[in-house]
């Protein structure tokens, strides 16, 4: 019944979609088969056989798909993770876990990381197909029946913050992951800087870095490397989001121009400060050093020998 629902939106979402974008270099496609048998393949997209809900809002993936090419926070942020993952395991498959319309997944493509986009929502992995991935799994983690130990490298980029418990949800990636396997993480930060934002996008929690290391250690990972990214932007957040909030000024407007007027281009004076701070921050992630504030929280972390 679970599957009949999911293909029936598949067919429903997929006669409005049309092959785009390309890619720099061409994707390669994983056998996928090696790592779980338990999915069936529709239209190039692989499908887990039964689905679960998950807090994020329904419009989320098409409203991102159309601001994700432009916008400077998320250029930014897949610069950062191209930057850590060939600093720290480059020649490994790499499963982007909730990795939305492949935005990341598309990035370490690019930059010769094999890379499989495993996404529960049927919109994100059609706009995910548009930009020519290969190897997309609709589905959450969980329902796609990887075996443990079974995967050498994961990414969870803003993915934490939307799970209610995340401690058991961090042992499950450790308990899915080889030994020696790393997973990639950001998620937003400071539970100062908490807003209608936050609960409009179906988040749990802010994070410190200290407190998602801790529970990075509880869950049986040693901590690789680990940073504060987006140093500019806690103020504005506070200023623009978090005081309008407390106050009762928070206006829930259109969520597509919402988002489009906050991560629309920069230009000018702007544009040129915002480079030289993500310059700055690209390369302080090279050499493994890290940054006291920002807007969103960065880890890499090892699953410990047994």
């Amino acid at each position: 019944m679970e599957e009949t629902i999911l293909q029936t939106e598949f067919d429903s979402v997929s006669r409005q979609t049309e092959v785009g974008h390309s890619f720099k270099r061409k994707t390669q496609t994983i056998d996928i088969e090696g790592y779980t048998t338990e999915l069936v393949e529709r239209d190039g997209i692989l499908f887990a056989k039964k689905e679960s809900e998950i807090s994020y809002p329904k419009d989320g993936n098409e409203t991102f798909f159309k601001i994700e090419e432009s916008s400077f926070w998320f250029n930014h942020r897949n610069n950062c993770i191209v930057e850590a993952v060939k600093k720290y395991c480059p020649n490994n498959h790499f499963f982007d876990i909730g990795g939305g319309n492949g935005f990341v997944a598309k990035g370490l493509e690019e930059n010769g990381i094999q890379t499989v986009l495993i996404e529960p929502g049927v919109q994100g992995c059609l706009n995910a197909k548009k930009r020519n991935l290969k190897n997309i799994i609709c589905s959450t983690f969980e329902n796609a029946s990887f075996p443990n130990n079974s995967i050498p490298t994961i990414g969870l980029f803003d993915v934490v913050e939307h799970i209610e418990n995340d401690s058991d949800f961090l042992k499950s990636i450790h308990t899915l992951l080889k030994e020696d396997g790393h997973v990639f993480i950001t998620v937003p930060a400071f539970k100062s800087l908490w807003s209608n934002e936050d609960v409009d996008a179906g988040h749990y929690r802010r994070y410190k870095l200290k407190d998602l290391e801790h529970k990075l250690k509880n869950a049986g990972f040693t901590i690789e490397y680990s940073t504060y990214i987006f140093s500019i932007l806690p103020a504005p957040v506070f200023l623009f989001r978090t005081i309008p909030s407390k106050l009762g000024l928070y206006k829930k407007s259109n969520g597509n121009d919402k988002h489009k007027n906050a991560h629309k281009p920069k230009k000018g004076i702007i544009a040129r400060v915002l480079n030289r701070i993500w310059k700055f921050e690209l390369n302080r992630i090279r050499i493994g050093k890290k940054m006291p504030l920002g807007g969103s929280c960065f880890v890499v972390a090892r699953k410990k020998w047994a």
